[in-house]
């Protein structure tokens, strides 16, 4: 169950990524302009982000597989969709039910693993689970490339079908029957319509200020708007009977220190692969093939770094885990700062994303203890949220910091003073996040059983 359940949000990390390489035979194919390739990928990433805690709590109120099989359907289906997409319209479409899709499955599928599992095997699952994100990510890019060297940019989406199908059936037949672990059938629109929204709104400024810098009218109404749409969000849930989320669920230490680790642990992997892509390709001379290949090591580094997190966990407690792990990404961050050389880049980004698999153990286990199965859900697509805003702000923040290599990309001699004060940022960031981690991550080991069985 726990192969069945990683595969599907592998799918859903893979997806982040495995499009960007073929994002200019889309646009020669379909005949789309700048704009509308950016659509291609934030559709994606605005549903998937924005409707994350709507997924949770679905999860929640009408069982955790039941939401599990109806988002593989959707994503599977709309898989389908965007590789027969004859223009634009259909394909942004089809990325945003997509995004719907993984949105349902991710925090229940977390879910079910933080329920099914318990003690030392818990970690041990949490370890795997951890070890997605940067392994999708590092395959989406490999992929990507020969996809759409081969048979075409259409299979970076077919290849979902298959797969979708058989993880769909595997889960039908063995995925743990589940009571709603809240009483009654009644979601808060309001609430969930609002939390979407002032999602959405904060990861598409971040999206923007990626692009157009931070202080750009766009970033600033977009930010506005987010700040607008949650404060009536908190007045929502402070006044409905039945609403999406007990806000006081925030103030919790371990949900809000586990947040926080994941917004950071993210947040600096995706810089790595961001910056890293564009060095190797436009100032090393990599292929989308080679650079995809230079990024296994990444991907073989964080599953190490995951597993040696989710076995150390039950020994030693997350706040060490956390902290070490988060010194490790700032000397692999600051490796390249120093040399960046194609080698030390490598070597620098697969350290720091073996520190990095470590962190997310941490974050995930920290999140995620104690959890009552009437939360279970929520808290999964709590998790999962800052798993998505910590991937746009990471981007958006380096861009910023390298812009002057960045828009030299493609002229013949590209600066790399901008990348180099890029990876001296996230190292930074990193050595700030490891002293901050040594503060807010509660003390001690997890408890073996401190999720009950939901039945």
């Amino acid at each position: 169950m726990l192969a069945l359940l990683s595969a599907a949000q592998f799918m859903l990390i893979l997806d982040i990524t495995v499009v960007n390489i073929a994002l200019p035979d889309i646009g020669s194919d379909l005949g789309l302009q700048r704009d509308a390739l950016t659509w291609v990928v934030t559709a994606y990433t605005l549903m998937f982000g924005g409707l994350m805690l709507v997924g949770g709590r679905a999860a929640d109120l009408f069982g955790a597989r039941r939401v599990l099989l109806a988002g593989l359907t959707v994503f599977t289906a709309a898989s389908l969709a965007a590789g027969l997409a004859p223009n634009a319209a259909v394909l942004v479409g089809g990325r945003a039910f997509q995004g719907v899709g993984a949105a349902l499955i991710s925090p229940a599928a977390l879910a079910i693993v933080t329920t099914t599992f318990h003690g030392a095997d818990r970690h041990r699952a949490l370890g795997v689970w951890a070890a997605l994100g940067g392994t999708g990510s590092a395959v989406g890019v490999l992929l990507g490339g020969l996809l759409t060297a081969g048979p075409g940019w259409q299979w970076v989406f077919f290849i979902n079908v298959p797969v979708g199908v058989a993880v769909l059936a595997g889960l039908s037949a063995i995925a743990p029957a589940s009571q709603p672990a809240v009483r009654g059938r009644r979601i808060d629109l309001p609430g969930a319509v609002l939390v979407t929204a002032a999602t959405g709104a904060l990861i598409y400024a971040l999206i923007t200020a990626g692009d157009v810098g931070w202080v750009a009218a766009p970033t600033l109404a977009a930010l506005g708007a987010a700040g607008l749409l949650y404060a009536g969000f908190a007045v929502v849930q402070r006044t409905v009977r039945a609403p999406l989320i007990d806000l006081r669920v925030l103030l919790r230490r371990r949900v809000s220190a586990g947040a926080f680790l994941m917004l950071v642990a993210t947040g600096l992997l995706v810089a790595g692969f961001f910056l890293g892509s564009f060095h190797l390709q436009h100032v090393a001379g990599y292929s989308a093939a080679g650079t995809g290949l230079a990024f296994l090591p990444v991907a073989v580094a964080t599953i190490v770094g995951a597993h040696a997190g989710g076995r150390a966990i039950g020994r030693i407690g997350a706040r060490p885990l956390a902290t070490v792990g988060l010194l490790i990404a700032a000397a692999g961050a600051g490796t390249v700062a120093v040399w960046t050389t194609a080698p030390a880049l490598i070597v620098g980004v697969s350290v720091g994303a073996a520190g990095l698999g470590a962190t997310f153990v941490a974050a995930t286990t920290t999140a995620l203890a104690h959890t009552d199965p009437a939360e279970a859900g929520v808290r999964s697509g709590l998790v999962n949220t800052f798993h998505e805003l910590g991937a746009a702000l990471g981007v958006a923040t380096v861009s910023a910091i390298a812009a002057t290599s960045l828009a030299g990309t493609g002229t013949g001699a590209p600066a790399t003073g901008g990348f180099t004060a890029a990876f001296a940022f996230s190292a930074a960031a990193a050595l700030t996040a490891a002293v901050l981690a040594a503060v807010l991550v509660p003390a001690g080991r997890p408890p073996a059983g401190a999720v009950r069985h939901m039945h």
